[in-house]
């Protein structure tokens, strides 16, 4: 384990047992892994978007920083609920422009997780995030692994260790949860 992972760990737990200051010493450590996944969000966002990069990581730093009583398991806990909160903070902002009820594009996240997003190849943010709902009602697991492969940037041990499930099953249930996925937006299922 680096020095770096060590003291994310120290510090997770030092935050999980209550330490105020905890948050604050764990911003620097963890700045260039949370825009990494930041960017990976906004590159598959439409050009032009109005969120940059830089706020979308502190916006979900402070989310994360205000809730209590989390209880971390380790660091790739840590940037799964990073991600999480950075997926949520670009659906609440595509809501709040309210972009498809004044008639403009949605805004778009394409579903290759290699490709970069165009309003020609990528799919309504709020339409992904309706189809990670209803995954979630049917099959909890897919939903995290999505969150954790595609959003989160994990790796497929990553995901593995983070489910506490073998890497051939990360592999197994992300390529049906894809095909789920891409079913559901192209045929506009509402549900």
């Amino acid at each position: 384990m680096s020095d770096s992972t060590s003291e994310v760990a120290s510090l997770l737990e030092a935050w999980r047992n209550g330490d105020p200051t905890a948050p604050t010493k764990l911003m620097p450590l963890v700045y260039d892994e949370l825009r990494r996944i930041a960017r990976r969000y906004m590159a598959k966002e439409r050009t032009g978007h109005t969120l940059q990069t830089t706020a979308l990581v502190n916006e979900a730093y402070l989310k994360i920083a205000k809730q209590q009583a989390v209880q971390w398991k380790d660091r790739v806990h840590f940037f799964a609920l990073a991600a999480q909160a950075m997926r949520l903070l670009l659906v609440d902002h595509a809501r709040r422009r309210g972009r498809v009820k004044r008639g403009g594009a949605p805004e778009c996240l394409s579903l290759d997780e290699d490709a970069l997003a165009s309003s020609d190849k990528g799919v309504d943010v709020l339409a992904l995030h309706d189809a990670l709902d209803r995954l979630a009602a049917i099959d909890p697991r897919k939903s995290q692994l999505v969150e954790l492969r595609y959003f989160g940037g994990l790796n497929v041990e990553e995901v593995a260790e983070a489910l506490g499930i073998a890497p051939i099953t990360v592999k197994r249930e992300w390529a049906k949860a894809k095909a789920w996925l891409y079913d559901q937006l192209q045929s506009g299922n509402g549900g």
